[in-house]
């Protein structure tokens, strides 16, 4: 027999006390009376002075002790160790996230984890099932429910980790319907706990045991990644690296730089820059280097730390080509003079627009109505299609309170200082298609969003009634416009994919098959019906890929750049919400405590006592 709370026998000190009370002797009161000859008895009793007796038989003293012990031994809470009997169905879920992939544990936590998981299996009687669920880019069932130990065995043999972040909140919700009314059922997930929101199942009492993996966190990763024209130089392109330090110590790699023509030609080394970044710190980079031809730039970390994934990330960089934007004014001067000082823009200005904008990337509406609608994509200031929403109204002075600035639209742009005569507004909301960047208590001000294939930028106000163009972000802000409805940035931007998600390619016309060569060389064929958009979802592996679709020849890039799922720090417990909590652990619950068998014997006894009692005195 074990104890749970051994320090519960410290109230044993009070066994004495009751012992104490039986020893002392009853107070006796001095009475006056005419004789002693029929109190000698009485007298002989009182002459002791001692303040105690000697103990004596007692059944109500031995039923008082009996019961102290009982609740002591209760408080205890005593236990049999035994191995309690498995649920009827086991949920198991590995997670196959990047961080799974780190060397801490021999040889990697996901081997680690799986090693447990077979553990699992080993133990199930012939009437339990299990189900296994593998939670990487996507969550997939392995295995459906099944006794077949031989079956289980095999498909978490061949499960494998990707490099995409971790997605486990699918995995929750799926095993969660399936243990759903079950009254014996858990859900095992074998994970190392680098998961940032469960808060929606806060309320849901999932019935779920945390098998923490990993020890440590040594680790230097690349967090982010982009290349963008050079603002102080035209002609140079410039690329942004962030790496972090998720260790508590001091950390040291050398950080590279390589380039690779869309040719399929070899990357050459362009820069090696030595870095040293303190514990549980971050070092942005940038690097400034010519670029003569379309290509992929690579930067990679060469220090050993426990995760490989993220010490390697790639982009893809096209040369800025010429902007040709048309702008649809009565004479707005400031505007005309923003567009203009946007590098590479070919801007042709005009009082109306009766051809759908042909030959441009994208239009600006400034306070004009169309004849004809552009096609393309569209900046418009207080100009509304149908299209677009239902109904707006107007309000007056409206007070800025808050704009999104992780936007693309709103990067490096401030609205504190800006003050707006009048506003147009969404009279239902902010619709659909859209999502608001800019809002006023009363509804949002500006707009953006894709509808259809169409980028679109709707600014409810003039910006000539308003102080805005006097500000730095109003220049800024139509810098960032320009960049964001460019056709060519668009498909930039399409080019780097999180490891995971599928990649998207709309087509010309339709095709009926495609070749993708992948990161480690190989190469796998595509079939399809006629279909207009491609879309491919095997980018499990970080690194650098080549499609080729009829005519369409296009390179993309795959990267894991999390900040999440860099920090392999292991956790000791899950947060589902503020309050609710799941710590890590290798115990299965178990109903072997033997402390209400103890604290049940104990009211007998306490019932039984009264009535000793009441039986004497009655």
């Amino acid at each position: 027999m074990s104890f749970l709370a051994p320090l519960a026998f410290a109230f044993a000190a009070s066994i004495p006390v009751v012992i104490v009370f039986y020893l002392l002797k009853r107070k006796r009161v001095v009475k006056l009376v005419s004789s002693t000859l029929l109190w000698q008895k009485f007298l002989a009793d009182t002459q002791a002075s001692a303040p105690f007796q000697k103990l004596r038989k007692n059944w109500l003293l031995y039923l008082q002790l009996l019961l102290l012990a009982l609740a002591v031994l209760a408080l205890t809470r005593p236990y049999f160790a035994t191995e309690a009997k498995p649920a009827q169905l086991r949920v198991v879920i590995l997670d196959g996230s990047a961080s799974m992939q780190a060397t801490d544990e021999s040889p990697a936590r996901f081997e680690k984890a799986r090693a447990e998981a077979l553990k699992w299996v080993d133990s199930l009687e012939p009437t339990d099932q299990m189900i296994v669920l593998l939670a990487g880019a996507n969550t997939e069932v392995k295995q459906s429910a099944t006794s077949e130990k031989a079956a289980l065995r095999r498909v978490l043999q061949s499960a494998a980790p990707a490099d995409s972040p971790t997605r486990l909140v699918p995995a929750l919700k799926m095993a969660e319907s399936l243990v759903r009314d079950r009254r014996s059922a858990e859900i095992h997930l074998f994970s190392d706990g680098a998961i940032s929101e469960l808060s929606e199942f806060e309320l849901k009492a999932l019935p779920l045991i945390f098998h923490k993996v990993g020890q440590r966190a040594d680790n230097l990763g690349i967090t982010a990644l982009d290349v963008r024209a050079n603002p102080e130089d035209a002609t140079q392109r410039a690329i942004y690296a962030n790496v972090v330090n998720v260790a508590s110590n001091t950390l040291s790699t050398d950080l590279e730089l390589y380039f690779q023509g869309l040719g399929g030609e070899s990357r050459q080394l362009l820069e090696t820059r030595p870095l040293t970044v303190p514990g549980q710190q971050t070092a942005p980079q940038v690097f400034r280097v010519s670029q003569a031809k379309d290509g992929v730039f690579t930067v990679r970390l060469t220090g050993k730390d426990d995760l490989a994934a993220d010490n390697e990330a790639a982009i893809v960089s096209l040369l800025p080509k010429p902007v040709n934007v048309l702008l649809v004014t009565r004479g707005n001067r400031l505007l005309e003079k923003a567009l203009r000082a946007v590098a590479n823009v070919n801007l042709a200005v005009a009082n109306d627009l009766t051809d759908a904008g042909a030959g441009f990337d994208f239009v600006v509406l400034d306070g004009v109505t169309p004849t004809d609608w552009p096609s393309g994509n569209v900046l418009a200031f207080r100009v509304v299609n149908p299209n677009w929403m239902e109904s707006v109204s107007s309000v007056d002075g409206p007070v800025i309170v808050d704009w999104k600035s992780t936007h693309p639209l709103l990067r490096y742009a401030g609205f504190d200082n800006v003050q707006i005569v009048q506003s147009l507004t969404p009279a239902r909301g902010t619709p659909p298609w859209a999502i608001s960047i800019l809002e006023a208590p009363q509804a949002p001000l500006i707009l953006a969003g894709e509808l259809g294939r169409q980028r679109l930028v709707w600014v409810g106000f003039d910006p000539l009634e308003s102080n805005w163009p006097l500000r730095v972000s109003f220049p800024i802000f139509i810098a960032n416009a320009v960049d964001w409805l460019n056709p060519a940035s668009a498909k930039s931007a399409q080019l780097l994919v999180k490891a995971g998600d599928p990649f998207r390619l709309a087509l010309a016309e339709p095709v009926k098959s495609a070749e993708v060569k992948l990161p480690d060389g190989k190469s796998t064929t595509l079939n399809f019906e006629g279909a207009n958009e491609l879309v491919f979802g095997d980018t499990a592996k970080q690194g650098v890929y080549h499609l080729r679709a009829g005519t369409n020849e296009v390179t993309f890039c795959a990267n894991l750049l999390d900040a999440n799922e860099s920090d392999i720090r292991p956790r000791d417990e899950l947060k589902f919400g503020e309050y609710t909590r799941v710590e890590a652990t290798t115990v299965q619950r178990t109903n072997m405590e033997l402390w209400r068998t103890l604290a049940a014997i104990g009211l007998v006894v306490l019932l039984f006592e009264w009535w000793w009692y009441h039986r004497r005195t009655v």
